[in-house]
């Protein structure tokens, strides 16, 4: 019997060295599609980092939260798991192990995913080059360090997401719908949340904070009052950059590692959902005369002059691949000034847009200018091509810049 021994010993051997089977082709390549839909890398690459590999810093209320590694290690990443468990990380937040994953993973949006899309996925991932190194540890002040709560957590609010009805909605806006309120996870951001961190639904994708910026309304009234049209908003989310402005913050991961990748008619299904069918019409802002405006927006006047109409243009033309334009900006559209003024104390890093060269830095103004100057140019800013009124007032100022 030692021949059958052998035999079985070697054939084993060979069936234990034999490679896994690829996977379908069409299914890995539908799978990376389907994970730039999701915008996976932007929070599971590190700055500098190997793609999916963990350890980029996301900073939350309670505590900084590092993205763990999703490539096919199978020490510290996903290599051992399988499609039901990565299928239950993505739509339940648990872990292989059972353990609960923090909410800064989107699974309250996630959980509506379709599973053949979460499969299709996770055999891309298993195609990546799989990097032996653990993320950071995230480690969050007591009780939110206890992750065994966030059982109670989820029940309350895990599956809080839901779509509203496409009953007559076309086809492009029913895609839309799923892009954006799943894949994309745009509520995640542009929603606001309560004091556990759970998106407040009724203000669904009417705004929230991040980092101390706004991400703004997602309305359609609102983004029509911004100035967005459908052509615009599908450009904008190919490109990072339309006549409405630039992406920046936390809004330019997006546009790099997501929507500049996905197709035309995807995008262009996402404005379409966002805008409606059919969309509002975008408000037009009509020129205000320097002799109208507020005291403060025509001292600000003379500050833009002197450190903005180098680049931006004295009319607010813009320059192009130097400085977007200040007519039809939205950011100056906003009711909430925050992020205007984030931009001009703290300025705007080198980027790179879809299609254009790399725009220059913007140089931010906190050093240069004093509060009453940031405020005189908030009001020019606002007043002369915002179609708001110049009454931003420097204990506002005060109040942005402590928190």
């Amino acid at each position: 019997m030692g021949w059958l021994r052998n035999t079985l010993a070697f054939a084993l051997g060979l069936a234990l060295a034999a490679p896994v089977l690829a996977a379908d082709p069409a299914q890995v390549k539908r799978g990376q599609y389907l994970a730039r839909a999701a915008d996976c890398m932007a929070c599971h690459t590190a700055k500098g980092g190997a793609p999916f590999a963990g350890g980029l810093p996301i900073d939350s209320p309670f505590g900084t939260i590092y993205g763990s590694n999703i490539t096919p290690d199978k020490q510290y990443g996903i290599g051992n798991y399988s499609a039901d468990e990565f299928f239950a990380a993505l739509t339940e937040g648990k872990r292989k192990d059972g353990a609960n994953l923090y909410p800064a993973m989107p699974y309250t949006s996630y959980h509506l995913m379709r599973r053949e899309d979460a499969d299709a996925i996770l055999a891309y991932l298993m195609t990546v080059p799989p990097i032996h190194r653990p993320a950071p540890q995230t480690a969050l002040r007591f009780p939110f360090n206890v992750r065994l709560g966030l059982s109670g957590w989820n029940l309350l609010y895990g599956k809080s997401v839901q779509l509203q009805p496409a009953v007559g909605k076309s086809p492009e806006w029913q895609r839309g719908q799923y892009l954006v309120e799943v894949m994309g996870h745009c509520g995640e951001c542009h929603t606001p949340r309560n004091a556990v961190g759970a998106l407040q639904q009724g203000q669904r994708l009417q705004g929230g904070l991040l980092n101390g910026y706004l991400a703004p309304s997602l309305l359609a009234q609102d983004l029509a009052k911004r100035g967005w049209t459908q052509p615009d908003l599908t450009t904008f989310l190919k490109q990072g950059i339309s006549a409405q402005g630039s992406m920046f913050n936390e809004m330019f991961p997006v546009v790099h590692h997501s929507t500049q990748h996905l197709e035309h008619a995807d995008l262009a299904a996402m404005a379409s959902f966002l805008l409606g069918d059919p969309p509002p019409k975008a408000r037009v802002i009509e020129p205000v005369p320097a002799a109208q405006m507020a005291a403060s927006a025509q001292r600000g006047r003379q500050q833009y002059l002197n450190v903005c109409a180098g680049c931006h243009g004295v009319e607010g033309e813009g320059k192009p691949h130097i400085a977007v334009a200040m007519q039809g900006n939205t950011v100056l559209r906003q009711g909430d000034s925050r992020n205007l003024v984030k931009v001009i104390l703290d300025g705007i890093g080198e980027q790179q847009f879809t299609g254009f060269e790399r725009m220059q830095p913007m140089p931010g103004f906190a050093d240069k200018l004093d509060e009453r100057q940031v405020t005189d140019m908030v009001n020019y800013l606002r007043q002369a091509w915002g179609g708001l009124p110049g009454d931003f007032s420097e204990q506002q100022l005060a109040e942005l810049k402590a928190e």
